[in-house]
């Protein structure tokens, strides 16, 4: 069984095509990269699983349940936690009210901030008065992984959660995603360009061009020349 399938969608933004019968599996407890340059359609396919932009045509599963037309909630509710590009966190409210929107597809008993948010940043419990706007790129993304752990996900999808991160932050996010697969048995599906950072971390890769995978594999695969030539400007 996977743990999330993406079988043959295709994408559109009104006449334009942005995914062409793309397929991706994510394996429980494994970390999944997909990379590509700019433009290629990696933030499209991770909003077609989040349920952001529907698809044209395909079907995305978790856990074998079809999703078909599920609206962005439900797809919370059956396990799918979504790290959106650009963080969008909410800059007024606090850091504690940041996390507590994590809530809203929980049931009351479960709606509590679970104390790995604060194991795997500890700086997040150190601001949690602070308003969101106020804290670094560096800690608006941890803020923004940690609202996605509130949700108690199965399956974590994250964009490209290294952008205009600082080096030391970066190696705590790997550090905990390492931990979520490893140590809670957690699904990671990440979209990427800095590939030392998917190396290290990847037990599966995909590489998109173009709205279209064009190679999937070993994360071992990224040192073949063949390989690295899909990743070059």
């Amino acid at each position: 069984m996977t743990a999330l399938s993406v079988d043959s969608i295709d994408l559109h933004y009104g006449a334009a095509q942005a995914l062409r019968r793309v397929s991706v599996e994510a394996a429980p407890a494994r970390i999944t990269s997909v990379l590509g340059r700019n433009g290629v359609g990696k933030s499209s396919l991770l909003r077609a699983i989040a349920g952001v932009h529907p698809v044209t045509s395909g079907q995305i599963s978790i856990a074998d349940q079809a999703l078909k037309n599920a609206p962005p909630y439900r797809r919370a509710r059956l396990g799918l936690g979504y790290v959106p590009q650009g963080r969008e966190i909410f800059p007024l409210l606090t850091v504690k009210e940041n996390l507590m929107t994590g809530y809203a597809p929980l049931k009351p008993s479960d709606r509590s901030i679970p104390e790995t948010v604060f194991t795997l940043f500890p700086v997040l419990k150190q601001m949690l008065s602070r308003r969101g706007g106020d804290l670094s790129g560096g800690q608006q993304q941890q803020l923004a992984i940690g609202r996605a752990l509130v949700t108690r996900p199965k399956v974590l999808i994250l964009d490209e959660p290294t952008e205009g991160i600082q080096p030391s932050i970066i190696k705590d996010i790997g550090r905990a995603l390492q931990f979520l697969r490893d140590e809670l048995g957690m699904t990671v599906l990440l979209v990427e360009q800095y590939l030392d950072f998917c190396r290290e971390l990847s037990d599966r890769i995909y590489i998109m061009d173009r709205g279209e995978i064009l190679h999937s594999g070993p994360a071992s695969d990224l040192d073949k020349a063949e390989v690295k030539r899909h990743l070059t400007v």
